[in-house]
């Protein structure tokens, strides 16, 4: 999919259409959205003027009160979606709609960029006629307007019911800023908007990251690739000199791919000849947990992150002095966030190690 052009559009500007769905009695509105993973739906929305509330849930199925493992098996016929409460005295049903394209990719039937099935499909559930007759203008024009070189395909349907989705997915950009910006990062959405919007897709700022956490097995299955889950959570090992930082020489530091708590640095990798990222000290100790590890028919260390819990590796008594560690890893337990974005990934605190 690419831009056709430097053909920018404004649908708020465009649509002047009135405020629908609103009464004397009930002066704010709903707007149910479906863009593929309801995590990456919520943040957008909330910065917009006269929202009030922002909910992930399931709509749009004939399953009454699914849970997420019913909705992901695609056998619900239920999407992720995301519930807008509003006062459309503040923020007009177009003003969403345009933000909501601008999140989204409206060409793709099969799913939202790594999300694939009907679960992930776009598509807007209208509350009323008014708001039916807008979105369907607003896709009109999107669809005319040469943004893409692909029909759109988001389906406008009637609305039916909503069901809040679990208490862990909510807020999830608040409750795991780390986790939030590496799927939006890891799922391609980020890098396809910044193309189609020159750069600037809005409102898809991260905030400022908080208290590491381990996450749930349905989190962590939806954010790390198979070998990653093998080895951070089910304690496996990669090969050796086949995997991603073994012979990394670039300056940063290495966070845990489950929690994003700092771990290690390039400061203190030195190559070991075994193939795998090796360092002689820990970044930040107090991250770091060492168990007993009686697998294998031998004892080892075995070296964990404290935050996320994950399986990291194992330290060896063979390393540089002066007091001759090796702290053997998998880069799949690992995420590499280089010097020159270390203040844009929230770790600016560790600039000064970096000097010339």
């Amino acid at each position: 999919m690419f831009l056709k052009g430097k053909v920018l559009f404004s649908l708020v500007s465009a649509l002047m259409v009135a405020p629908v769905g609103s009464d004397a009695q009930t002066p704010v509105e709903k707007a149910t959205l479906a863009g593929g993973c309801f995590w990456c739906m919520v943040h957008p929305f909330e910065s917009l003027d006269g929202v009030m509330e922002v909910k992930s849930g399931y709509t749009g199925g004939h399953m009454e009160n699914p849970s997420y493992r019913d909705v992901v098996s695609g056998k619900t016929g239920h999407v992720e979606a995301v519930q807008i409460i509003f006062d459309p005295s503040k923020t007009s049903y177009s003003e969403i709609l345009d933000l909501f394209w601008r999140q989204i990719d409206p060409t793709d039937p099969g799913g939202q960029f790594v999300d694939r099935g009907n679960q992930y499909a776009t598509a807007i559930f209208y509350h009323s006629e008014g708001q039916k007759r807008t979105a369907s203008k607003s896709r009109d024009l999107l669809d005319r307007s040469g943004t893409y070189d692909k029909p759109v395909v988001t389906e406008i349907r009637a609305f039916s019911r909503f069901y809040d989705a679990e208490a862990y997915h909510q807020d999830y950009h608040k409750k795991d800023p780390m986790g939030y910006r590496q799927y939006r990062s890891g799922s391609g959405r980020d890098q396809y908007l910044s193309q189609i919007w020159k750069g600037t897709p809005p409102q898809a700022a991260v905030p400022k990251r908080s208290a590491y956490r381990k996450k749930t097995d349905d989190e962590l299955r939806k954010i790390l690739t198979p070998l990653q889950y093998r080895v951070a959570r089910e304690d496996g090992t990669e090969p050796p000199f086949d995997n991603a930082y073994w012979n990394n020489k670039d300056q940063g530091i290495y966070v845990d791919v489950v929690s994003g708590e700092p771990l290690f640095s390039s400061l203190h990798k030195y190559d070991s000849g075994t193939g795998w990222p090796s360092f002689s000290k820990p970044l930040v100790p107090e991250n770091i947990v060492l168990k007993e590890d009686r697998s294998l028919f031998s004892v080892r260390t075995e070296v964990r992150s404290r935050h996320g819990d994950s399986h990291l590796g194992h330290l060896f008594p063979d390393g540089p002095p002066p007091k001759g560690h090796r702290y053997c890893l998998n880069s799949a337990a690992l995420r590499f966030v280089a010097e020159e974005d270390l203040a844009k990934e929230g770790y600016g605190e560790y600039t000064e190690f970096f000097g010339d």
